[in-house]
């Protein structure tokens, strides 16, 4: 996919990783949409991609409010027209420090699962009806490996995490033939506020940094080598960085 001319649509837009896809998508040509609660944090990134050259749009909503998502699907497309790429980036972990997941309140699991899978899912069964009737799309989860590996503590944002790959293997499954891709990212671990706040005694030096990951996933996006369905990582991906 040639991103020039694109419309690029990112949540969690407003710092770490997902600032940094907003970006680099920017940077390869792609108008860009930026989704997140805050929307300080948001000018700020949108800011950077207008003096670099770029355009943005500031979308502040909450993913994980269904009474949201409309609106936010209506204010993308009156600003960027139909939209060509859905990145999902927004996450949360529930409550830090991390706990046992027999001590997580239903609550706070509801929490999570509604930020993580289904907010996600519902601005998908908005967006990717478009795509399909126009015969492509690019919808890109941000896992974890979490979503894969049992940690103790890390319940609430592991479940969450395997339930949203396997949506998109299941929307992969579903929309393939109609031309939109889907698939999943394994980030791996960097140095970001989410981390901070899951592990606070890391050392930092060894995290990646969100910028470097965003290229490889943004290469990831431009490539038509993965296929629909793929779970990635993103530090073993092949494809230019």
């Amino acid at each position: 996919m040639d991103l020039k001319g694109k419309s690029a649509l990112v949540t969690g837009a407003s710092r770490g990783l997902g600032a940094a896809l907003a970006r680099e998508l920017a940077r390869r040509g792609a108008q860009v949409g930026l989704v997140a609660r805050g929307r300080e944090a948001l000018e700020r990134v949108a800011e950077e991609i207008r003096t670099a050259g770029g355009r943005a749009h500031v979308l502040p909503h909450d993913i994980s409010d269904k009474r949201a998502v409309y609106p936010l699907a209506g204010a993308a497309a009156a600003v960027m027209g139909p939209i060509d790429v859905l990145v999902h980036n927004a996450s949360q972990l529930g409550p830090t420090p991390l706990r046992l997941l027999l001590d997580t309140d239903c609550e706070d699991l509801d929490d999570v699962l509604a930020t993580n899978v289904v907010g996600p899912f519902r601005l998908t069964k908005i967006v990717a009806g478009s795509m399909a009737l126009r015969g492509e799309g690019t919808i890109v989860h941000i896992s974890s490996d979490a979503s894969v590996a049992a940690y103790p503590r890390w319940g609430a944002y592991s479940v969450s995490k395997a339930a949203f790959d396997h949506l998109a293997r299941v929307l992969s499954a579903e929309l393939g033939e109609l031309g939109v891709r889907v698939f999943s990212v394994d980030p791996g671990e960097m140095d970001t506020e989410m981390h901070a706040a899951a592990m606070p005694d890391a050392d930092r030096a060894t995290l990646a940094r969100p910028d470097a990951v965003a290229r490889r996933i943004v290469a990831m996006i431009e490539s038509g080598s993965l296929p629909g369905g793929a779970r990635v990582e993103a530090a073993s991906y092949g494809g230019s960085p």
